[in-house]
């Protein structure tokens, strides 16, 4: 008898443990894809849920978003300029049941696309536009990956462009470049200066030929300025009028002497 009980409490020991081994636990983050006989049956939700040994199995997928380095890419742009891009993928799996049955290895199936594009994009924009407009870019990257992986269950978060590396010489050309245009807009600037000055100098002139007391005023302005100097300048002041007679006697003996 006690050899009975003893057998019976073996048997439903074991028989727990076989069970207690086939339960199998689903995750908030995760879906779970019930297969019998090799055969899918359907997902299964977060929770607990029991494997019938020999007869079912389950695959379980992370449904949270992933972030994929995408593998540093050479590629040419529509001006036929080298260059080395790399980025950042994200995206998650929306449908389970694609991700498994019709892709083998959708995270890497998925990377290779992205880079495939990546360098099929590039080649569509100049190398001025690749470097002011990387959202664009990456936007256009993000639309085409997005079309094709749908059909392996995977959603497309977003695609970021992290580095635009060039070679060496055209970043030589590039400073050469923006030198020159320095250069320029500080011609251009001095340039302009130039022109107020001058503009301002002729309103100037032209108001004191208006006005000879302002003529006057501004010349023994200037006197007292060279006066405040401490030099040995000598200053010699000869009143305009005077001037002005010399002028007219010089212009009077010329015409003597031609005539």
């Amino acid at each position: 008898m006690e050899i009975l009980v003893f057998l019976c409490l073996g048997g439903i020991f074991t028989l727990f443990v076989l069970l207690a081994g086939n339960i199998r636990q689903v995750n908030q983050y995760e879906k779970g894809l019930l297969f019998s006989f090799g055969k899918f049956q359907r997902q299964l939700e977060p929770g607990w849920h029991f494997i019938i040994p020999i007869m079912q199995s389950m695959i379980k997928i992370d449904i949270r978003t992933k972030t994929v380095d995408l593998a540093d890419q050479e590629a040419i742009t529509k001006d036929n300029v080298s260059t080395r891009i790399s980025a950042v993928l994200y995206f998650n799996v929306e449908n389970a049941e694609k991700a498994i049955l019709e892709v083998e290895n959708y995270m890497w199936a998925t990377s290779q696309l992205a880079e495939t594009t990546m360098r099929t994009v590039v080649g569509e924009f100049s190398l001025d536009e690749l470097l002011s407009h990387r959202d664009k870019v990456a936007n256009k990257i993000e639309e085409i990956v997005e079309r094709s992986s749908g059909s392996w269950g995977v959603r497309i978060l977003r695609v970021e462009l992290k580095d635009v590396i060039l070679p060496e010489s055209m970043k030589r050309t590039m400073a050469k470049q923006a030198e020159a245009e320095r250069e320029k807009r500080a011609t251009i600037i001095n340039s302009e200066g130039e022109v107020i000055a001058a503009e301002n100098l002729q309103k100037a002139a032209t108001m004191m030929a208006k006005a000879p007391g302002a003529l006057h005023l501004r010349t023994l302005n200037s006197i007292n300025d060279i006066s405040s100097d401490q030099s040995n300048t000598v200053v010699f002041m000869v009143p305009m009028e005077v001037l002005r007679a010399l002028e007219g006697v010089g212009n009077f003996m010329g015409k003597k002497t031609n005539s």
